[in-house]
């Protein structure tokens, strides 16, 4: 069994990093040409990796099932990155984003690691700026900063709401530097299905080619996890639709322990489901909530548009429970206030499942601001709301065309009708203070780990986290593994292991044809993720997580009996790339509601019914709960929990408040 230890270096907290770097084992530049490094997942965190590990002169290859590594599902992040540069003079620090990202995360996360995400927050931006991303600035020329939930500080960079795609397209051109050198071999339209291991250290993977269905054999000294979050097992997220959980748990199954696969987080203002026919949720980026105010009616079920109910008719829910931090409040708390509101019977729109967000009041702010510009004094309020409008338009155009285009309804005329939807995952694969998993030699970065969001991850980190484990953490971590690996020669991949791996992939594979059942991937996926969302979603408790558990199981049983995957194993067939997720997704579910079943109390978006104080807030037990659950997968779809202690030494422990 894989022993338990983070590695958190000695000393102060504020040096653990800084004394870290500057002591580890280094690879001499002649001895790097001749290592090799697989990269899996082509997002913030791949590209950033795989660009930087290039840069400094090992062998890379990377890999992803889109076409393009820019299609990787980073690109649909909108509203902006965190880093504590303090442009705007309000307070920030890097102590600060610690503390915010600590409590946000309802301490659940360790000290030493978002300590380390902050510090080198800073460099992220001007790592960005120096490759030509275009965030946006100030008249002045300086960058401009926003808003996000959980913070009272302005710290999250934009560019406008693109964000996620501009910081790629400024990682992918780092890559395809690097693939243009040679130093980067690219596979798109390849799946991973196996990691192979050998005398107990990741050596490499089987993957699939999508388009002629072939399996091959990759060698690499080390193996880079960066396949993003699980989402998905929801079936209806935010997630892009090919998003999955694939290489963390073939890698789960080859011993890395899955860190806190219970604690998933619901974003507050997405797009609410309109019916049955949809596949995927759209999301309406965090930094709305900068310049919007959340309101819904004060009178249950009242039938008025929302321009026809007066101010004094209006709960601005958030402001009224949060003063302190209004509608900035974190995710899970403006995510549960706003169910709590909808369940009680003052939900708007045809569904009665949403709550508004409008604009109209920063919208009339902008404009009389933008009155003074022009030397308009006293202006009437179609002036103002006409000139604001075009701050609105320049701030989040994009967005408001986008639910313009979605919904049919003008945002600028009218509120954006929102209602929470599954965004992230805070959980992933366990990894040590290096990124490595329980397997040495394999490594976990960006979202496809669990390590720095603690039960809630702030808006505006994701892309912080996937850019400082593949531009700031691993080029320095991996070195020292690697460093020991000198003497390791390529691995023939007929080796005994990699043969063993593909026939395993491929008895898979070919037990999905020979099922030939009646039902579609997308009914199994459906089923699951209607039962995740009611058992395991925005609310659990123990009876409805006993019930998922058993529902889970019971829909594995009808998966392998009466699944129907049409076509070819050696050809394009996207149904048969379905049928592996779907069937990872299934077990990963069931793990997921026994992780929440086991963790008997609330802490971020982990809500356990059960266990809230009077005022209906998450209530901790740091008593017994303080660690993090780290599952050893003992086969047969059984696990094992072992426990990380986790001990905060530089900030008081304390129920979160924001009022």
């Amino acid at each position: 069994m894989a022993e338990l230890n983070a590695h958190i270096p000695e000393g102060e907290l504020t040096e653990k990093w800084t004394k870290l770097r500057s002591s580890m084992p280094l690879v001499n530049p002649a001895n790097k040409r001749s290592i090799e490094i697989i990269v899996v997942g082509s997002g913030l965190a791949g590209a950033s990796a795989a660009a930087t590990l290039a840069e400094m002169g090992y062998k890379v290859k990377c890999f992803c099932f889109q076409d393009s590594p820019r299609r990787a599902h980073s690109i649909a992040a909108q509203g902006g990155i965190n880093a504590a540069k303090n442009y705007q003079n309000d307070g920030d620090s890097t102590y600060r984003l610690f503390y915010d990202t600590i409590k946000g995360g309802d301490y659940r996360a360790r000290e030493a690691n978002v300590h380390r995400l902050a510090e080198v927050s800073a460099n992220i931006i001007d790592q960005c700026v120096a490759q030509g991303v275009p965030l946006a600035r100030e008249y002045g020329g300086l960058l401009d900063n926003r808003s996000f939930g959980g913070t009272q500080v302005q710290r999250t960079f934009y560019a406008a709401g693109q964000t996620g795609q501009q910081l790629l397209l400024g990682a992918y051109s780092a890559l395809e530097r690097q693939v243009g050198m040679g130093k980067v071999e690219m596979f798109t339209r390849h799946e991973m299905l196996e990691v192979v291991v050998i005398d107990g250290k990741a050596r490499g993977i089987i993957a699939r080619n999508l388009i002629t269905g072939e399996l091959e054999r990759h060698f690499g000294h080390a193996v880079l996890l960066c396949s993003g979050g699980y989402g998905n097992v929801f079936y209806l997220s935010t997630n892009a639709m090919g998003s999955n959980v694939t290489a963390a748990w073939k890698a789960h199954k080859k011993g890395a322990f899955f860190g806190n696969p219970c604690y998933t987080q619901i974003h507050p203002t997405c797009i609410p489901v309109s019916g049955d026919h949809q596949s995927k949720l759209t999301l309406m980026s965090e930094s709305l909530r900068n310049d919007g105010r959340i309101w819904v009616p004060k009178k249950k079920d009242d039938p008025r548009k929302a321009t026809d109910i007066p101010e004094d008719e209006r709960d601005y829910y958030l402001e009224r429970r949060y003063p302190a931090f209004g509608n900035l409040v974190p995710r899970d708390v403006a995510s549960r206030a706003a169910k709590e509101r909808c369940d009680a019977g003052y939900g708007v729109g045809a569904s009665k499942l949403a709550v508004y967000l409008d604009f109209k009041a920063n919208t009339e702010r902008y404009g009389k601001i933008e009155a003074n510009k022009h030397n308009i004094h006293n202006p009437d309020k179609e002036t103002c709301m006409r000139l604001g409008r075009e701050v609105i338009k320049e701030k989040y155009g994009n967005l408001f065309d986008m639910y313009k285009q979605i919904t049919g309804e003008d945002p600028y005329e009218l509120p954006m009708r929102i209602y929470p939807a599954v965004h992230y995952t805070m959980g992933g694969l366990w990894v040590d203070y290096n990124l490595m998993t329980t397997v040495p030699g394999l490594y976990a970065l960006g979202e496809a780990n669990f390590s720095d969001h603690g039960a809630n991850r702030l808006g505006a980190s994701a892309l912080m986290q996937g850019l400082a484990d593949g531009y700031f953490v691993i080029p320095y971590t991996i070195g020292a593994y690697l460093s020991k690996e000198l003497a390791t020669k390529p691995i023939p991949t007929d080796h005994p292991a990699f043969v063993e791996a593909e026939a395993s992939a491929k008895a898979i594979l070919d037990k999905f044809f020979a099922i030939k059942g009646t039902k579609s991937v997308d009914h199994f996926h459906k089923k699951l993720g209607k039962i995740m969302w009611e058992r395991c979603g925005m609310a659990r408790n123990a009876e409805g997580l006993k019930k998922g558990i058993e529902e889970i199981q019971q829909l594995r049983k009808e998966f392998w009996s009466d699944l129907r995957v049409p076509g070819d194993a050696n050809e394009l067939n996207p149904e048969l790339e379905k049928a592996g997720r779907v069937a990872d997704f299934i077990e990963l579910g069931e793990l997921m509601c026994m992780d929440a079943l086991n963790r008997n109390e609330s802490c971020g978006g982990h809500f356990r019914e059960e266990y809230q104080t009077e005022e209906g807030e998450a209530l901790r037990d740091d008593v017994n709960y303080a660690y993090v659950s780290a599952w050893e997968y003992k086969g047969d779809v059984t696990f094992e929990l072992h426990k990380e202690e986790l001990k905060f030494e530089n900030i008081k422990v304390a129920q979160r408040s924001y009022k």
